[in-house]
Formats: C-alpha cells, sequence, structure tokens
C-alpha cells in the first residue's frame, strides 16, 4: 500500500490508519489533530485514497460522488465562500471562515443517500474546531449514527472541538517535523528557496505549510518597509514613519505575520527577551483590536528607548 506516500513525518498517523484497512476495523469517524501545515489533510486524501482503492484523480480534483470535502466558508451576498474563493474574488475579512449549520445539513443530507460507487461514505471536515455550538451539536447524531460513512474531522488539538464530538471519534496524533524533514518536504514542493530565510524557517516552526504560508507573506510585503523594521528604527522619528507605512500598506493578517518574523528576526540579532515580550504585547493588542498604527507607534518608541 502507497497511498501515503506523499506523506512525509508522519509515520504513527500513517501505521494507524494503513492498520485499520489491513484489519479492516474502519473507525465511524476520525479525528486528525496537530498544529497546522504538517500534513493533516494531505493524511485525509491520502487515507480516502486508500478506502477507495481506486478514482485517485477524481479525489483529488473532488468530483468522487462518495466523498464530501467540507471547509470553513464566509457568508457574502447569500453565498457561502471558503477562504480561496473570497481570495479570487478580492473579498477582505476581519472575521476569520466558520464551519456554518447549513453545511452541517449539507452532510447529513449527503450521508442520508447510500454509496454509489464505493463501499462507503466518507467526508472530511477541515477546521473542525469552527464549528458555532449549534453547528457541533447538529453533527452529533450523525457521529452517533453515522451508517455507511466514515467522518474525518481535522483541528489542532481535542479541547478546540466539542467534547462529545471527540468522544465519538478515534484519535489520530499529528506532530511538528525536525528539520531535515523540513527540507525534504520544501524541496520537493519547489519550494527550497524558502531555507535560505532562517526567520522564516524559524517562524514555521516545523510546519512546512506555515513556512509557504509565510514565505509568501514575506514576498508580499514591501522590501523597504521589511528592511527598516529588520534592522529597527535609529531614532523616535524613523520609529514613527516606519509605524505609519505599517499601518497604511499591511492589512491585520500581514502585520501579525511581521510581528512573529520579527521575533525571530530581533532575537538572532540581539537575544533581549524584554524586547521580544513587547513584540508579544502588540500582537495581543492587535488582535483586541486596538489601533494598528498606534500599536506599531508604542512598539517601537518603547524599543528604540531601551536600546
Amino acid at each position: 500500500m502507497n497511498s501515503f506516500s506523499p506523506l512525509i513525518g508522519q509515520p504513527q498517523a500513517v501505521e494507524l490508519l494503513t492498520q485499520a484497512v489491513v484489519k479492516q476495523r474502519i473507525a465511524p469517524a476520525y479525528l486528525f489533530v496537530g498544529p497546522d501545515g504538517v500534513g493533516r489533510s494531505l493524511a485525509a486524501r491520502c487515507f480516502v485514497e486508500l478506502l477507495f482503492d481506486s478514482h485517485q484523480n477524481r479525489i483529488r480534483q473532488g468530483n468522487h460522488p462518495d466523498l464530501l470535502w467540507v471547509e470553513p466558508t464566509y457568508q457574502h451576498q447569500g453565498q457561502r465562500l471558503t477562504s480561496k474563493e473570497a481570495e479570487e474574488k478580492g473579498l477582505k475579512r476581519k472575521a476569520p471562515p466558520v464551519i456554518r449549520l447549513e453545511q452541517i445539513r449539507q452532510i447529513i443530507e449527503f450521508l442520508s443517500r447510500p454509496p454509489l460507487e464505493a463501499s462507503r461514505k466518507i467526508v472530511v471536515l477541515e477546521q473542525a474546531e469552527t464549528m458555532a455550538e449549534a453547528a457541533a451539536n447538529a453533527l452529533l447524531k450523525t457521529l452517533e449514527e453515522p451508517g455507511r460513512a466514515t467522518l474525518i474531522l481535522i483541528a489542532p488539538t481535542p479541547e478546540f472541538v466539542l467534547s462529545t464530538i471527540v468522544s465519538r471519534c478515534q484519535r489520530i496524533p499529528f506532530y511538528r517535523l525536525n528539520r531535515a524533514a523540513m527540507a525534504e518536504i520544501l524541496t520537493q514542493t519547489g519550494h527550497g528557496d524558502i531555507l535560505q530565510y532562517p526567520a522564516v524557517f524559524s517562524v514555521a516552526a516545523g510546519s512546512p505549510g506555515n513556512a509557504i504560508a509565510s514565505y509568501q507573506q514575506l514576498q508580499a510585503i514591501p522590501k523597504e518597509i521589511l528592511q527598516a523594521a529588520t534592522k529597527f528604527p535609529s531614532s523616535y522619528r524613523e520609529a514613527l514613519e516606519l509605524a505609519r507605512q505599517i499601518d497604511k500598506n499591511l492589512d491585520t493578517e500581514a502585520q501579525l505575520w511581521l510581528l512573529d518574523y520579527l521575533q525571530q528576526s530581533y532575537w538572532e540579532q540581539w537575544r533581549q527577551p524584554s524586547i521580544i515580550q513587547q513584540l508579544e504585547q502588540a500582537r495581543k493588542s492587535l488582535l483586541s483590536y486596538a489601533q494598528p498604527r498606534l500599536v506599531w507607534e508604542c512598539t517601537f518608541l518603547s524599543v528604540t528607548s531601551d536600546q
């Protein structure tokens, strides 16, 4: 069985899922838990291919009649849009996407019909932690009596999912990858250039997916802003101007990423815990919807006065 050959660095997950198929002990529901970007969604796709034992292209294209892949969505003008669809339409949202009650009802309707081509139906829920309580409760009955189906929920930790749902799932753990596995994945996927950026590699914290996302974010930030922030303002005037430029040119998501990047960069340069603590406080302020320009001004002025 080589369905899991694309998945690198998660031997325990591969063993658990492979043995479930070999011994014909497929659980009604699984909970794939671990950090973002370490292979949970890829493992779900590999597991589906193994269970269906064919139709790999249709699975990858998402048009197999017995597979339903559910992602969190935004609500926009009466339509549900995934993050990718929202990005393609140029929509900006302050709140993150969620799995909605209507999507759970879609799952229930999907599972109410018998499989068409496979021996079972499979439902994959990405970011299951985004389910509101009403949606989670609606899913419970289906988990109790899934019929000829298997559900795969993907979440960072069990604590982020309703405990009654967790109790009905077999847990499959995923872990952060070591440097060698990270380098292998990034090289294989055509992202080897990331290895030349130690701060980006550190921000990723053992997650190839996060490394790729961080590198893309790095490329999107104007070079003059990144260079000025990395070398650090040398005067109060420079600090205020840099804060203005960051507020003007970067959205909240990019600003939060920049804080992560600067924490790594500043630590490598100065090894001063006080600076890292101030950047962490800035993160908390941004997440609390404080005025971004004021947050950056206070942060840069404070750190500049300490130098």
